[in-house]
């Protein structure tokens, strides 16, 4: 994918699109992370995830919210911190990959960083991610620990994304790639409306052979909250994607049944239990 069709959303300033930002009305360098944070009516949250990463060294990064035409209090909150946001805009978009592939074209920063509204940074975390883009200039991405529920998920084991999906920390506050590495992946695939990350992740790993390193169990640089967008949907639809986007990535379909038989043997023994 090319640097020209990753970068073709321009930011116009006209009053019929529901935007704002200090990317409006100065120029300013790229700064080392584009934090992207795609929200729809998330006024529950979102205040906590600005607050935090408000707390990060300003000179570091830039905030660009994508939000997709709430109807609640997001606005209100979202303008409350506009001269702190570098961009954010609110119309009707075609789901959540939908508009972190906005986000993403929005970029500038040499490294972009997805943050969920109902997620947050530690106090440290774009400190601890500055260290590690430092000492590993040459890794495509970097996964952090994240804090979730029920423990800290740290760790990236690439070997395992042939047969599972729990190989990284988290895709919330937890993965940091290049924008560079980005363009050579491309955008999220907006057909897969549950785990398009998953099928990024592939992308990523097996077809595009980037590399990447992870920080250490206690080097947490997010906090996942309980209940977010994947954790609402069904189980068959979240099992049927995920088999999808195996087979519409080439893997061996033998291999795809034997982890189809082995997932569902393990969800009814669940049930059972």
């Amino acid at each position: 994918m090319n640097e020209k069709k990753f970068s073709s959303i321009n930011i116009i300033n006209k009053k019929k699109i529901l935007h704002g930002g200090y990317r409006l009305k100065k120029k300013y360098s790229p700064p080392l992370f584009s934090l992207i944070t795609a929200v729809y009516n998330g006024d529950k949250f979102i205040d906590q995830t600005i607050t935090s990463i408000l707390k990060q060294n300003k000179q570091l990064y830039e905030h660009i919210i994508i939000d997709g035409g709430s109807n609640d209090k997001t606005l209100n909150i979202i303008k409350k911190y506009n001269k702190k946001i570098a961009y954010w805009i609110s119309e009707k978009d075609k789901g959540l990959y939908d508009a972190f592939n906005k986000g993403m074209k929005l970029a500038k920063g040499k490294y972009i960083i997805i943050i969920n509204s109902d997620d947050r940074f530690t106090t440290n975390a774009l400190k601890l991610i500055k260290k590690y883009t430092e000492k590993y200039p040459d890794k495509d991405f970097i996964f952090g620990s994240v804090r979730k529920h029920w423990g800290i998920v740290h760790g990236f084991k690439p070997e395992k994304i042939k047969y599972s999906w729990g190989f990284y920390s988290s895709h919330s506050t937890g993965f940091i790639i290049k924008r560079s590495s980005a363009i050579k992946v491309g955008l999220y695939n907006i057909k897969y409306k549950y785990h398009a990350d998953y099928d990024y992740f592939y992308r990523m790993i097996v077809k595009k052979n980037l590399t990447g390193i992870a920080t250490k169990e206690k080097e947490i640089v997010g906090i996942f909250r309980r209940g977010g967008f994947s954790s609402k949907i069904p189980y068959r639809k979240l099992f049927i994607e995920e088999l999808k986007i195996r087979i519409n990535n080439n893997q061996n379909i033998f291999l795809v049944m034997l982890i189809a038989c082995y997932k569902i043997y393990k969800h009814f023994k669940k049930i059972i239990k």
